[in-house]
Order: C-alpha cells, then sequence, then structure tokens
C-alpha cells in the first residue's frame, strides 16, 4: 500500500509539472531611436515583476514567465509593426508591455494586437487620441493621457509667473498631442502662447526652428520632444543662439543624459514626469537600487506596473489567453480588495487563487479610469547643479 501511495504522488507530481506552461510577455520599448537612454530601465523594471512572479511559482499553478523583447524604435511603425508582428507570430507572447511612444503605438495597436487579439499595456504612450482609438478591450496604458498632462504643464507655469511662452513640439502624434493640451489649457489660464513651432528628430541643424521661435519671443521655451533627439538639438541651439535661456521639460524631456549632455546651462529650467509620493513608490526604489538599476528614471514604476498589471489579471481570469484575462485588468487595477504593492506580487497571486480580489496600487499608485488609461499622478522638478530636484507632486 505504501508503495502505490508513493507511485501515486509520484504520478501526481509529474502530471503537475507537466501541467506547467510558460508564459511569454512581449518587452516592446524603443531600444533604439530618442528614447534609448531611458528604455532600458523600463524593461529592467517590467523584467523585475516577472522575476518577483517566477519567484513565487504562484502564477497559475507554477507557470513560468519568459520576458522577450521587442524594439519599437519609438518612432517607426514599420520597423514597430514589424517587431510586434514577430513577438506575436514567431515568439508567441500572450501579451505585450508596450509600445513606448504614441505614434508606434497605435499602429501596433491596430495592424498587430487586435487582429491577433492580444493585450497590450503601454507605460508611456500618452498621446489623447489612444484614449478613443479603436481596441477591441485590448488596450491599457499606465500613463496617464497628454490631454491630464497639459493642464498640469499650464498650472505648473502660470503659478512660477510666466504668462509668455514659445512652444515647440516633435511632429508627431504625441507632440502635436501634448502641444494642443497645452496651448489650451495655458491659454484658458491666461497665458500667451506666442508661437507653436514643430520641429522633426535626427536634423543636424536646428538653426532655422530656433531663428522663428525666438523672434515671436517668450519668457522661456516649452519643449514638447524627446530628450535623445530634436529636444535636445532644439535645446543646444537656443542656447548656442541666445534664444531663451529656461525651459520647460515635460515627460519626453526627461533623463540624465539631457543634462550630461548640456550642462550647467539646464540649471533653473523645470519640467514634469509621471510619478508619486507613496509607500509603493518607496518600494519600488528600493527593490529597484537592489536590482542595480535607477528607478528614478522615466516611467521606470508605470513599466513594473504594466507587466504586474498582465500577470495578475491572468491569475484572476484564471487564463493566460488575452482575449479571456483582458476583462480581468480593471477589475485587479481598481479592487475593491487588499491593497497590493510592489513586493508583494506573491501576495495578490494567492489571494486571487483563493478567490478573493485585490486593488493593486503598485508602484504609481494605480487607477485606471474611462478606457483603461491611469488617472495620472505628477511630480514638478527643477534642475538645480545638473540634477532633477522634486518640487512637488500633483495627483
Amino acid at each position: 500500500m505504501k508503495k502505490l501511495l508513493l507511485a501515486s504522488a509520484a504520478v501526481a507530481l509529474v502530471a503537475g509539472a507537466a501541467q506547467a506552461e510558460t508564459v511569454k510577455i512581449g518587452i516592446l520599448l524603443g531600444f533604439t531611436g530618442p528614447l534609448e537612454s531611458v528604455t532600458p530601465m523600463m524593461a529592467k523594471s517590467a523584467e523585475m515583476a516577472i522575476k518577483e512572479v517566477n519567484d513565487s511559482h504562484a502564477l497559475l499553478g507554477g507557470d513560468s514567465v519568459v520576458a522577450v523583447r521587442g524594439d519599437d524604435t519609438c518612432t517607426d511603425a514599420a520597423a514597430a509593426t514589424a517587431a510586434a508582428q514577430k513577438l506575436v507570430t514567431s515568439d508567441h507572447v500572450n501579451a505585450i508591455v508596450g509600445g513606448d511612444c504614441s505614434g508606434v503605438t497605435g499602429a501596433v495597436l491596430q495592424s498587430v494586437a487586435r487582429p491577433n487579439g492580444v493585450v497590450m499595456i503601454s507605460p508611456s504612450a500618452t498621446s489623447p487620441a489612444l484614449s478613443t482609438a479603436p481596441d477591441d478591450g485590448l488596450f491599457f496604458r499606465t500613463a496617464p493621457s497628454d490631454a491630464r498632462q497639459g493642464v498640469v504643464m499650464a498650472e505648473t507655469i502660470m503659478k512660477r509667473g510666466i504668462k509668455k511662452v514659445a512652444l515647440t513640439y516633435t511632429n508627431n502624434d504625441y507632440g502635436k498631442g501634448l502641444a494642443d493640451a497645452f496651448k489650451a489649457a495655458y491659454e484658458k489660464d491666461g497665458g500667451k502662447v506666442t508661437i507653436s513651432v514643430p520641429h522633426e528628430d535626427n536634423k543636424a541643424d536646428y538653426s532655422a526652428e530656433v531663428g522663428t521661435l525666438a523672434s515671436a519671443g517668450g519668457d522661456m521655451l516649452v519643449v514638447a520632444g524627446y530628450v535623445d533627439k530634436g529636444g535636445k538639438g532644439i535645446i543646444q541651439g537656443s542656447l548656442d543662439a541666445g534664444a531663451f535661456s529656461k525651459f520647460y521639460l515635460p515627460d519626453g524631456m526627461y533623463g540624465d543624459s539631457l543634462l550630461k549632455a548640456i550642462g550647467k546651462p539646464m540649471d533653473g529650467s523645470f519640467g514634469d514626469v509621471p510619478g508619486i509620493d507613496s509607500e509603493g513608490h518607496k518600494k519600488f526604489l528600493a527593490m529597484a537600487k537592489a536590482a542595480g538599476f535607477d528607478g528614478t528614471s522615466s516611467f521606470t514604476g508605470e513599466s513594473y506596473d504594466a507587466a504586474a498589471l498582465i500577470m495578475l489579471a491572468m491569475q484572476a481570469a484564471k487564463s493566460t489567453k488575452s482575449t479571456v484575462f483582458k476583462d480581468k485588468v480593471m477589475d485587479v487595477a481598481n479592487g475593491p480588495g487588499t491593497k497590493i504593492l510592489p513586493g508583494e506580487l506573491a501576495k495578490g497571486l494567492k489571494l486571487l487563487a483563493e478567490g478573493k480580489t485585490i486593488d493593486y496600487e503598485g508602484a504609481t499608485g494605480v487607477h485606471l479610469i474611462g478606457p483603461g488609461e491611469s488617472a495620472g499622478s505628477y511630480r514638478i522638478y527643477t534642475v538645480k547643479d545638473g540634477k532633477q530636484v522634486t518640487d512637488t507632486y500633483i495627483q
């Protein structure tokens, strides 16, 4: 009888092992392109959440998760679509963290995610146009829409007594959407935008754009661009020409590479980036430091949260199929239920396995509204001695 029981137990173990699956999550970000200096930290954040779940052995009875990276280039829709298609048809990912920039994210959503029924959770695509894009319930984002950021920018600039600015934006969905949102909010608050000028990325010379901006004047230049591309070029050109000495830097312009490239002249400029001062954020920063990367870099917390939401939704739905677990993303994000912070994914998975509910707050105080996008919190900062020093937080 003892031998029979042992044999039965062995069979059960083999059967359990056989039922365990390998879940694949695509990490589709701009590893090359205008955000290439910040993308590595975003990817490491998402992969930190994946490692946390793997270490717990609690996902769907022991499923393991593998991260598969893809390069969406941030700006090339054709390259992004091809990378996403490979993730879906060749690598057979179950879901995607990404894309990062708004234009490529929209292209991937319509050309790859919707036709194949694959969930996408973007940590950084912020164009207001994505709020109303057809998505079959497959698209979410842990970063807030630029409709909200435009208001935050306007309020922040007006509070500092600056009532006349020039505006330039990268000529794509992200830049135009943010510029339009800011201009409308700023002028509603009584400010004046002297001129709004688009710029292209990857140009060697921005003197024409700088000359046009300078001729219109303004007490500062608002740069809705990219930290490693045209935005940086516009700022350097403005400083070289003596056109502007102070700049407003929204989320796409947040990064140490800009401060290192330009140096002391950046002191006194200020801006915003999604961020929150919370218990969850502090835990995330400590985890990132222990993992060996900078958790204060742009959209790192949002990337951790995007990956975590995917895996928690799978657990809640008892399925790794996007068409099934997509209906649980809002449930695990908004509760009601037990609050789950970074480092507590095992706890969240266990509660869900027991049929209980959770309220995932994560690194960024996750709360999804409307079509599955973040309600939004922002960190306002000023550049001092080559560093982004926090002034306040806005929710």
